[in-house]
């Protein structure tokens, strides 16, 4: 799995290769971590991974599907939660509802929980059930700052993927190596 966008958290990077190299990616992970500590960045990853069409590793950053995902234009990848208001059950049952129509363009349909802490516990019993019963294809990133803040029943049936703060030397390093002219 292609990472390199993805600044420090080296042992986050393993885990996700040799998981991934082993038997594929998840249907439901929480990415938990402080703000800019690249929750955002490996959400798209993932969300890119997940549809990706290129052959070899994933995500190609090349075929049609992952360069959608980075302009954010993918129609199997919706965001919720994303205007900075707790995300009510409502929300959810609405989610449940879209998730058992096929995908579009994809073989799966992905879908981001912005500040998945947010919800309250009818929301995330709800978002148990869509997490239990799913459909196959449909695939489920919570973004917590926080993962304690998401239901024990809740995160049970995900997997958590902890980012830590990108250290100062690792930071100026990739930035460095990515913006040489700056």
């Amino acid at each position: 799995m292609d990472l390199s966008q993805l600044a420090g958290n080296a042992p986050l990077k393993r885990q996700l290769e040799l998981e991934t190299a082993r038997r594929g990616l998840s249907h439901a992970y929480i990415l938990s971590g402080q703000r800019g500590s690249g929750r955002h960045t490996l959400a798209r990853l993932l969300c890119a991974a997940l549809v990706c069409t290129g052959a070899g590793e994933r995500p190609c950053r090349n075929c049609t599907p992952c360069r959608k995902v980075q302009q954010g234009i993918h129609p199997d990848v919706r965001w919720v939660g994303d205007d900075g208001k707790d995300i009510t059950v409502g929300q959810v049952r609405a989610l449940r509802s879209d998730a058992y129509i096929r995908p579009n363009e994809a073989q799966r349909k992905v879908y981001v929980i912005e500040n998945a802490q947010t919800m309250n516990a009818s929301a995330q019993n709800a978002m148990l059930k869509l997490l239990e019963e799913g459909p196959a294809y449909a695939a489920f990133l919570l973004l917590a700052e926080n993962a304690g803040g998401v239901l024990e029943t809740v995160r049970s049936r995900c997997e958590t993927l902890t980012l830590d703060p990108v250290a100062p030397d690792e930071c100026l390093a990739w930035l460095q190596a990515r913006f040489p002219q700056a």
